[in-house]
Order: structure tokens, then C-alpha cells, then sequence
């Protein structure tokens, strides 16, 4: 069993889902990131706990040979898109696609399996593998 799914372990029994995990760097401080999802959305108070109940596991188990601190988050609603399971969870909600070439589109996610994705554009329906696809994430439109 790999690191995260031994982290998804601990985050399902506090009754959310994993989302992802990322290493990103802010103002010189490396950041171990636990994104957690849940229906209806997460609480600050899941989050303590995950954090309080990772926090042990991590010391043993570290993610990183270097210093880092350890955060758990929402991914928010404009999350990242990186695994399949991501793009079949968000089908049907708004998505900005970056294409490997530079080429950027904008439409609704229409489906996706574990091959690739179907995006509704103002052209049409444009097929991707996500070997084709760059960063992806959802957006939200603030009316």
C-alpha cells in the first residue's frame, strides 16, 4: 500500500473522501497539501481532525526527505483536475482545459472515462486522451 492510500485510509474514517495530495512551495516553506472532498462540502472542524490524526502517521511515515508543513484543505470550487476519477466527478460542471500545444478552451465537461474526456465547447463536442490535456480545473462563473 502506497503513502496515499494509506492516507486515504486515515481521511475515509473521519467519513470524507481523499481528494489529492501535492507538495507546492509558498513564500519559501514547502507545503504537504491533503485535499479532502466530501458531499455538501467539508468543515474546518474535519479538517482539524485529519490534520490532528495525520500529523502522527506523517512524523513515521514522512512524504518528503525535507522540512515541510502539513495543511488539509477543501480543493475549493475551482479545483484541479488530475486524475480520471477527478474529470468522472466533475462531469456536467463548467471546465477551463489547457491543451498540450498551448491551445486553451473553455466548456462543459460532458463525460469522462479512464481513456479520456468529452468537453462541449462553443464548437461543438471535442474529444481529449488526457495524454492530450495540460492543467485542467473546474470554474465557477460569479454572476
Amino acid at each position: 500500500m502506497n503513502l496515499e492510500e494509506r492516507i486515504a485510509k486515515i481521511v475515509e474514517a473521519n467519513g470524507v473522501s481523499l481528494y489529492d495530495t501535492e507538495i507546492v512551495t509558498e513564500f519559501d516553506e514547502t507545503i504537504f497539501r491533503v485535499l479532502i472532498t466530501k458531499t455538501g462540502g467539508v468543515t474546518l472542524d474535519e479538517c482539524a481532525n485529519i490534520s490532528y490524526e495525520l500529523s502522527p502517521f506523517l512524523d513515521v511515515n514522512p512524504p518528503m526527505s525535507q522540512k515541510y508543513r502539513l495543511e488539509v484543505s477543501s480543493p475549493g470550487i475551482e479545483r484541479k483536475l488530475t486524475k480520471p476519477v477527478h474529470f468522472k466527478n466533475a462531469i456536467g460542471e463548467k471546465v477551463k482545459l489547457k491543451i498540450v500545444g498551448g491551445e486553451k478552451l473553455k466548456g462543459v465537461l460532458k463525460s469522462a472515462d479512464n481513456d479520456g474526456i468529452v468537453v462541449e465547447t462553443k464548437a461543438g463536442e471535442e474529444a481529449y486522451s488526457y495524454s492530450d490535456l495540460n492543467t485542467c480545473k473546474t470554474y465557477f462563473e460569479w454572476n
